[in-house]
């Protein structure tokens, strides 16, 4: 059997002339075991390379400028979209408590003679039994829907939410007020659907007078005036046979001298 190689650890190169046979292990560990220490040979065999990732100073602050403006302009984006997102998200919800809004309305607006009836109904002593429960039970549900019924008699006369069909006069009232309602009015959530048919009285002081003046005598028309005349003017007398002759003319039939 050959004897196995035996290792050990050669402190100069001439060893390995001796015996070629031995295995040779070289320490290269820069730190040494023992006094955790950096060996002299080790910090002379790595001499120190500048870092591939270290700019020059030049180039450092052209390339900080360059970052710190494409991180400004990245973030104006971010912004400018987060707002655009932000006013998407709140026109959508306005756009869809619109189209709710038309929708209810729609569907009161269908259901308004059903309750007119119910009113007259209830006017006349005619609302009772079975029907009358199924109708406080129809319009409980269209209160909590938000339908609200207005105009009584009494309350001040408004145009916006008004309209009336008679006018009085009454020494009763101070103000403009509704005396009648022919139709009451329905709005939801501040909307009206229909305005209430009302006759309205205004106060007696505010009445134009009503003497009316004597009737007026007809305008006499002038009479034609009449036609001027043209000045009399004195006609020639007419020639007199008897007159004497002129004394200047020779006597007829005298003896000539």
């Amino acid at each position: 059997m050959t004897e196995p190689a035996r290792t050990v650890r050669a402190q100069d190169p001439e060893d390995l002339e001796l015996d070629p046979t031995r295995v040779v292990i070289r320490d290269k560990r820069r730190i040494d075991p023992i006094s955790g220490e950096l060996r002299p040979d080790a910090a002379a065999a790595a001499p120190s390379a500048p870092s591939p990732t270290a700019p020059a100073a030049g180039e450092g602050a052209g390339q900080v400028g360059e970052l710190t403006g494409q991180l400004a302009e990245r973030t104006a984006d971010l912004q400018r979209l987060q707002a655009e997102y932000a006013n998407y998200r709140k026109r959508v919800e306005r756009d869809r408590l619109a189209v709710a809004d038309r929708a209810l309305a729609s569907v009161l607006l269908g259901l308004l003679p059903v309750l007119d009836d119910i009113g007259r109904a209830r006017a006349h002593g005619e609302l009772g039994g079975g029907f009358k429960s199924v109708a406080e039970a129809l319009e409980a549900t269209l209160v909590k829907l938000g339908l609200d019924r207005y105009g009584e008699p009494g309350d001040p006369f408004d145009p916006t939410i008004h309209e009336a069909l008679t006018h009085s006069y009454s020494a009763d009232v101070d103000t403009t007020i509704c005396v009648q309602i022919m139709q009451p009015g329905y709005r939801v959530n501040g909307r009206i659907l229909r305005p209430a048919l009302v006759g309205v009285a205004e106060p007696a002081e505010l009445a134009e007078p009503t003497e009316l003046a004597g009737p007026a005598e007809p305008t006499k028309l002038a009479e034609p005036a009449e036609p001027t005349k043209a000045a009399d003017v004195p006609s020639p007398a007419p020639a007199d046979s008897t007159a004497a002759p002129a004394a200047d003319e020779p006597a007829s039939g005298g003896a000539a001298r």
